[in-house]
C-alpha cells in the first residue's frame, strides 16, 4: 500500500483543505484531552510553513445531522489556536455564502476552522453535492484523521474525488506500522488480542492468523474458547451462539501451526465489582460461584516469554477488567513486557491505548494508534475508504 503522502504535493501559495479528528472530550465548554489535536499539529505546521493556507474541518460528537450548539466546535478551537500558537478563525458554519466568503478572504499562513461538518446528514451520507462544495474550498486535500478512515462519509472519502489528495503525517505513520503485520510482518509476530467478547474480535482473529506465529487471547473472550476446549468457566463471560465460531477459529490456528495462548490461571471474582475480593485461582479450570476477572501470573509468564521472542508484536484489548484496580495487574504485566521487548510494537484499539497511558508507557511503544473503531478494521484487514482515496 503506497499512499501519495503531502511532502509531494507543491503547497505554496495554495489553499489547503485538512480533514482531521478533533473529537474531543470538552466539559464544561473547555477540552479536557488535547491529545488528538496535539497529533494533527505536525502536518497542520508543515503545511503552513510550506506557504498555504488552511480550511479545516473535522467533526464533533453526534449531533445526528443537526446544528446543535452542544456540539459547537467553539471550545477546540479556542484549544486549537492555543497549541498552534497562532490565530484560529472559526467559520460560522460548514456551507453557504458567508462561509465561501471567509474561505475566499484567507491570506497565505492563515487558518479557518470549519464548524462541525457532522451538522450537515449529507456528511455522512457521503453526498456528492456537500462534498463537491466542501472541496471547493482548496487546491488540495489532505486527509489526517486515522480515527474517521473506515468511514465514507463526505469529508473523509467525498472530497478526495474533486481534488488532488495525501495523507497527512499522522495517517502515513498508521499505514506504516499496521500495513506490514497484514502483509509481510517480521517474524516471530505474535498478537495479543483481549477485550470482553469474542463477537468483536473474530474478525481481527481471522485476519491475525493468516501471519503469525503466535495469537494470545485474553479478556472476556477468552472464556468462551476454555469452554469450547472443554474447561470449567463457572460465572465467567460466555457467548454461547459463538461456539462453533471459536471452535473454528481453534481448529484453523492448529491447521496453519498458529500457537493460541489462552488463560492457563485467573485472578477470580465473586461479583462483577469494582470493590470485590480478588480470589487467585491456580488452576485453568474457574469454581462454579466465582468468574473470571484478570489473567493470573502463570498467564502472564507465558505471554511475557512469547513477547521476548517476537520481532513484533500487536496489542488490541486488555487482559482483564483493567479499569478495575484489583483486576488490572495482567493488563499491566502485559504493556510493561511490551515496553520492554525489542519488537516492533503496536498498540491498536481504545481500551489497550487506554491501559498504555494509564500505565504511562506509551513513549516505549513503537506505534500507538490514534484510531480506536479505524485500527479494528484495518487488523481485520478490511479496506478503509479514507486510505484507501490516498492511495497512488
Amino acid at each position: 500500500m503506497v499512499l501519495n503522502t503531502i511532502k509531494e504535493a507543491d503547497l505554496k501559495g495554495k489553499r489547503v483543505v485538512i480533514r482531521v479528528d478533533f473529537n474531543v472530550p470538552v466539559k464544561e465548554g473547555v477540552v479536557k484531552d488535547a491529545t488528538r489535536i496535539k497529533a494533527a499539529l505536525p502536518t497542520i505546521k508543515y503545511i503552513l510553513d510550506e506557504g498555504a493556507s488552511l480550511v479545516v474541518m473535522s467533526h464533533f460528537g453526534r449531533p445526528k445531522g443537526q446544528k446543535n450548539p452542544d456540539f459547537s466546535m467553539a471550545p477546540i478551537a479556542k484549544e486549537f489556536e492555543k497549541l498552534l500558537g497562532r490565530p484560529v478563525k472559526l467559520a460560522k458554519d460548514v456551507i453557504g455564502p458567508e462561509v465561501e466568503a471567509e474561505v475566499k478572504a484567507l491570506k497565505l499562513g492563515e487558518v479557518l476552522l470549519l464548524e462541525n461538518v457532522r451538522f450537515y446528514k449529507e456528511e455522512e451520507a457521503n453526498d456528492p453535492e456537500f462534498a463537491k462544495t466542501l472541496a471547493s474550498y482548496g487546491d488540495i486535500y489532505c486527509n489526517d484523521a486515522f480515527g474517521t478512515a473506515h468511514r465514507a462519509h463526505a469529508s473523509t472519502e467525498g472530497v478526495a474525488h474533486y481534488l488532488p489528495s495525501y495523507a497527512g503525517f499522522l495517517i502515513e505513520k498508521e499505514v506504516k506500522f499496521m500495513a506490514p503485520l497484514l502483509e509481510n510482518p517480521e517474524k516471530p509476530f505474535v498478537a495479543v488480542i483481549g477485550g470482553s467478547k469474542v463477537s468483536s474480535k473474530i474478525t481481527v482473529l481471522e485476519s491475525l492468523v493468516k501471519t503469525c506465529d503466535t495469537i494470545v487471547i485474553g479478556g472476556g473472550m477468552a472464556y468462551t474458547f476454555l469452554s469450547v476446549l472443554g474447561k470449567e468457566i463457572g460465572k465467567s463471560l460466555f457467548e454461547a451462539d459463538y461456539i462453533e465460531t471459536a471452535k473454528a477459529f481453534l481448529a484453523k490456528a492448529a491447521e496453519k501451526g498458529v500457537k493460541v495462548i489462552l488463560p492457563v490461571d485467573h485472578v477470580c471474582a465473586a461479583e462483577f465489582s469494582e470493590n470485590a475480593e480478588p480470589v487467585l485461582v491456580d488452576d485453568v479450570n474457574i469454581p462454579s460461584d466465582l468468574m473470571g476477572m484478570d489473567i493470573g501470573p502463570k498467564t502472564v509468564a507465558l505471554i511475557v516469554e512469547e513477547i521476548k521472542k517476537a520481532k513484533s508484536v500487536v496489542w488490541n484489548g486488555p487482559m482483564g477488567v483493567f479499569e478495575f484496580e484489583a483486576f488490572s495487574k495482567g493488563t499491566g504485566e502485559v504493556a510493561k513486557a511490551l515496553a520492554e521487548s525489542n519488537a516492533t510494537s503496536v498498540v491498536g484499539g481504545g481500551d489497550s491505548v487506554a491501559a498504555i497511558n494509564k500505565f504511562g508507557l506509551a513513549d516505549k511503544i513503537s506505534h500507538v494508534s490514534t484510531g480506536g473503531g479505524a485500527s479494528l478494521e484495518f487488523l481485520e484487514g478490511k479496506t478503509l475508504p479514507g486510505i484507501k482515496a490516498l492511495e497512488k
